[in-house]
């Protein structure tokens, strides 16, 4: 099926820009917003980054304040992440990890680095799953196997999540 081909070839290409690529000079908000589609995959016009929901990453402290009315490199990297773990995370728990990813001192540029390298791997994984002469009769199966394998990384993630975050806890009380 070329659909499946199509969807594939995509998840086994398609990255978000190397921290070295992303624009060095700062965006203002319309520049941002229309930036970030090409940072992930979609397959829809739905659904995209608004204006409101930068503001709202930002005042949940998942993506750091603009500098003048302007977005860098940094903000690029927050807001992939954010909306890549928007899709199975709530804003408390993507907020958690990014907290236990500044706690290890890494900077902004190896954090991106890092979280485009899973990316990576989770899309290479995902895509040798999909079979593209897979026929209609099979489709059903590979969603399944597919939903089910996002629910356990889901379970296990939720799992870790919440034993991250007494820690968490503990380190602000200290």
């Amino acid at each position: 099926m070329d659909e499946l081909q199509n969807l594939k070839d995509r998840m086994e290409l398609e990255r978000p820009t190397p921290w070295n690529e992303l624009p060095d000079i700062a965006l203002y908000m319309d520049q941002l917003i229309s930036y970030m589609p090409r940072q992930l995959i979609r397959f829809d016009e739905g659904g995209g980054l608004t204006s409101a929901m930068v503001n709202n990453y930002i005042k949940d402290g998942l993506v750091p304040r603009a500098e003048g009315k302007r977005y860098g490199p940094v903000h690029l990297g927050y807001l992939t992440a954010v909306v890549a773990l928007k899709q199975v995370l709530s804003v408390r728990d993507i907020g958690a990890l990014m907290g236990a990813g500044r706690a290890l001192d890494k900077s902004p540029p190896e954090q991106y680095a890092y979280f485009c390298d899973a990316l990576d791997h989770a899309l290479t994984d995902t895509a040798q799953a999909i079979n593209p002469e897979a026929g209609q009769s099979d489709l059903a199966k590979m969603a399944l196997d597919l939903a089910v394998r996002s629910y356990a990384n889901q379970l296990a993630c939720q799992r870790i999540l919440t034993i991250l975050q007494p820690q968490d806890s503990k380190r602000k009380k200290e």
